[in-house]
């Protein structure tokens, strides 16, 4: 688990359940089961009761009262803002439009790192932010979407500022993976989470008519709490742990290949010679960001 091959594993994990993620939650809020406000008070406060659960079964480490504000600064940040900007972004954008913008993420953590952490920013590793990013601006223009409802410009500003806010929280908990165990703090994030989203969510939590839920609707809720919520966000501060991270911020290439198949499988999209060439550049992208920056004799 300690190893450099696990986190990029888990990394991987990570953005194939985003990946997934994008098609399967905007399924829920666009058909009205849950409305995106709603959706993410249910999600955040079910994946805490699952966080305090494994917490009760597993050794915990003594949290220092100075790091409970920077938790719930990373809160805001990584489960607040960043999850009501994202399911309301879903509602109005293409699950491939809102997983191309997400590669913004590495060139803000890129900057913030360098600034913040006084990580290495060698030339190789911003060749392959640019590789990612060429790839991602090739999806982004061929990832129209055809609903009605839809509301492009909206839905991808929403996304953005999503973006904004996950690269920050990644940012923010990057020294506390040094400092805990993340099995230690995460189930703090998703309390201060759960208490600060009741006002956005409740009042849309209430009008769900749980009665009209398919097979289908529930699988995809509970794939959206234990998978791209639960499972990611214990992932992801355990590849934090022993990657750079802007080598984590730029796993997220992956989400719009992951997604655009996805797309496919379902019948939503088809493949051609440009979405082949965008899908190298982003494979390229991550693979150079990902090789150990070699130590200087």
């Amino acid at each position: 688990m300690n190893s450099r091959a696990f986190a990029i594993f888990a990394l991987f994990m990570v953005q194939l359940i985003y990946g997934l993620n994008y098609t399967i939650a905007k399924v829920v809020i666009n058909d009205n089961y849950i409305k995106p406000f709603g959706f993410v008070l249910l999600r955040v406060a079910c994946a805490t009761a699952l966080f305090c659960a494994l917490s009760a079964i597993i050794p915990q480490q003594k949290i220092e009262k100075r790091d409970f504000f920077k938790l719930f600064v990373a809160s805001v940040f990584g489960v607040v803002v960043n999850m009501l900007f994202f399911f309301k972004g879903l509602e109005f954008t293409s699950p491939i439009h809102a997983s191309a913008i997400m590669t913004i993420v590495p060139i803000i953590i890129l900057i913030l790192s360098a600034y913040i952490l006084k990580e290495e920013v060698t030339k190789k590793r911003i060749f392959g932010a640019i590789l990612g990013f060429s790839g991602a601006l090739v999806l982004t223009i061929y990832g129209k979407s055809d609903r009605v409802g839809d509301n492009i410009p909206l839905g991808n500003l929403l996304i953005f500022l999503n973006a904004v806010s996950y690269s920050i929280y990644i940012i923010l908990i990057k020294k506390l993976t040094k400092k805990y165990h993340p099995f230690t703090f995460i189930k703090w994030l998703f309390l201060f989470g759960t208490v600060l989203l009741i006002p956005f969510g409740y009042h849309e939590l209430q009008l769900v008519e749980w009665q009209t839920f398919t097979p289908y609707i529930i699988f995809s809720v509970l794939f959206v709490i234990i998978g791209a919520t639960f499972g990611t966000y214990l992932l992801n501060p355990l590849a934090l742990n022993k990657l750079k991270a802007s080598t984590v911020g730029v796993f997220i290439y992956l989400q719009p290949v992951i997604a655009g198949l996805f797309a496919i499988i379902m019948g939503a999209d088809t493949i051609d010679i440009i979405k082949i060439l965008a899908m190298v550049l982003i494979f390229s992208g991550v693979y150079l960001v990902s090789l150990k920056p070699k130590k200087a004799i």
